[in-house]
């Protein structure tokens, strides 16, 4: 609260203005901030941290062997290299053929050789069911736990798409995180993290110099 003194004192000179003296009490503003902060702390709910699964390479390699030959049809592998460089190649590669591995890029679903591209084709029934489900959530028609529950059972349906991360040692743990994106915006729900093999590395390679490196060893 503020508080204006004028002085009564009577300096016997008529005609002279009197003397103010402002003074401010701030004690009522302090009490307001304390309610606000208070206020605001009760109110806003805090931020909670997003997490993502990963599945890591299982220790067993003949289950997760026996698991990709049940899904050759459905498969995809990607490959990260160095200088954020992104391969992939579908089923069960053919050595011989430098074609067989595909380059792809980093971009959005209109670049037609972005791995979201390739996705997003493979896995189109999936994702518009996930998508109906959502406008269905959004309208109050269906729960928030049943949509959970559906949108878990479309993603790892059996006959879904199962991609398989392979990052190499020239690769960038930014390049893992950003493929690891991917799955979550195209909807995968069946996905590893696995060791890059040597065949791999020849793909590569082959892709690389146009089929020369697989001429060495056929000389």
């Amino acid at each position: 609260m503020a508080e204006v003194n004028t002085g009564n004192h009577d300096d016997g000179k008529k005609g002279k203005p009197k003397k103010m003296h402002l003074r401010v009490d701030f004690t009522p503003m302090v009490d307001m901030n304390m309610l606000l902060i208070t206020f605001f702390m009760f109110a806003t709910s805090l931020a909670k941290p997003q997490t993502m699964e990963i599945a890591m390479p299982s220790k067993d390699v003949d289950k997760v062997e026996e698991k990709s030959k049940v899904k050759d049809d459905k498969a995809i592998t990607v490959l990260l290299g160095g200088e954020n460089k992104l391969y992939y190649y579908l089923g069960i590669p053919d050595i011989a053929d430098p074609n067989t591995l595909v380059r792809a890029t980093y971009g959005g679903v209109d670049d037609p050789n972005s791995l979201r591209s390739l996705l997003y084709k493979r896995n189109k029934i999936a994702i518009e069911k996930i998508k109906r489900l959502k406008d269905q959530k959004d309208r109050k028609q269906i729960a928030e736990d049943f949509y959970k529950e559906e949108v878990k059972k479309i993603k790892n349906a059996k006959d879904g798409q199962v991609v398989i991360i392979k990052p190499s040692d020239e690769s960038s743990y930014e390049n893992l995180i950003d493929v690891l994106d991917e799955m979550a915006i195209s909807s995968i729900g069946i996905y590893a993290v696995d060791d890059i093999k040597e065949g791999d590395l020849f793909l590569i390679k082959n892709l690389e110099t146009g089929g020369e490196h697989a001429k060495q060893f056929e000389n």
